[in-house]
């Protein structure tokens, strides 16, 4: 089959490798659809240390079912399918207490790192267990489905936040996450949609998903246009999804006493904390890792046209362009958001 292989730090080649070899409970999918994640290019450089090669990314896909496991029983040839990007173990004690998503020697499709290596879907075809494995809605197609993955992490996001109707929201980050983070909270009935980020067009963006309102941090002054707007308090939530110390302690100075705040970015592996002000002012500080449980409520959402998908898709290209826009992503090409890749 063809691969895109990540055979060494910044370099992308499109190989012959060896079809995947399933399990009994594993199906085959051909890969009609896969995006492009920010951890994919972040990890590209090796500064993640989670994408060591030669490793085959990618994790947002969806297909066709070729060939099934002999004790696969669920699922048949032709089906169309999409899976989550974790693959968990189902005895696991945390999947039992339903966290499958913090489950004990779990991996990640499309990560090598010290603990696994599993070869993910910049391929004509990956290899799927059964039990991550989702429908897809006829009314719903490759393109989107390569995109639900993102969309679950945002509802999980949301989801562990605890929003209430009217709560005001302070959202650092307008990336694809952000974006799908935005919409959510506005399903969600949050009213003020506070974003910000130093890209003025991913700010732009974020305005047409449902922000209310947005600040360039490059310029603004969040905090002061922040507390400004809520009564001089603070926001009642607040989301972290970058993973760099300058956000976090922005999302920090913008939030009210007794604030959430949900963590979601992770590209840097330490950020500075100002640990004072988060104990004295009671501020919950939470993680939200990948998803548990939320991909079909994103598929639902997606068919009833509850979240935008279109304005998030920057193109759609043959796997073979995949090395040019992963270096125009890697770049920060304005504008650029998400890329899909067809094999």
């Amino acid at each position: 089959m063809k691969a895109l292989v990540l055979t060494d730090y910044n370099k992308l080649e499109l190989k012959e490798v060896p079809l995947p070899v399933l399990t009994e409970n594993e199906v085959l999918v051909r890969v009609k659809s896969v995006g492009i994640c920010g951890s994919d290019v972040h990890g590209m450089d090796g500064s993640t240390g989670r994408r060591q090669p030669p490793v085959i990314m990618g994790h947002e896909a969806s297909g066709i079912i070729e060939s099934v496991g002999e004790n696969v029983t669920d699922w048949r040839i032709g089906d169309r399918v999409t899976f989550d990007s974790t693959i968990y173990q189902v005895a696991d004690w945390y999947s039992r207490k339903g966290f499958y998503n913090l489950s004990d020697n779990r991996k990640v499709l499309g990560v090598s790192c010290d603990e696994f290596h599993r070869d993910g879907a910049f391929a004509t075809h990956v290899a799927i267990p059964q039990h991550i494995l989702y429908k897809i809605p006829d009314t719903v197609s490759f393109e989107y489905a390569a995109m639900v993955e993102p969309v679950a992490v945002a509802i999980h996001a949301v989801k562990l936040s605890n929003i209430s109707l009217n709560d005001s929201v302070l959202v650092g980050g307008a990336g694809i996450i952000g974006l799908f983070i935005i919409q959510v909270l506005k399903l969600s009935g949050a009213t003020n949609i506070m974003v910000f980020d130093i890209d003025q067009s991913r700010l732009d963006l974020a305005l047409k998903m449902g922000a209310t309102h947005i600040f360039n941090s490059a310029s603004d002054d969040v905090v002061k246009e922040v507390k400004e707007l809520t009564h001089q308090r603070g926001a009642d939530i607040g989301f972290e999804v970058v993973g760099h110390s300058t956000v976090l302690n922005s999302v920090i100075a913008g939030v009210r006493k007794g604030a959430t705040i949900t963590l979601v970015g992770n590209v840097s592996p330490l950020v500075d904390l100002p640990l004072q002000i988060v104990v004295s002012r009671q501020l919950r500080l939470q993680g939200s890792c990948a998803i548990c449980g939320e991909y079909e409520a994103a598929l639902d959402l997606i068919a009833r046209n509850l979240i935008k998908m279109d304005p998030m898709m920057s193109a759609v290209v043959p796997l073979a362009e995949g090395p040019a826009w992963f270096k125009r992503l890697y770049n920060r090409e304005p504008g650029l958001m998400k890329v899909i890749l067809q094999p």
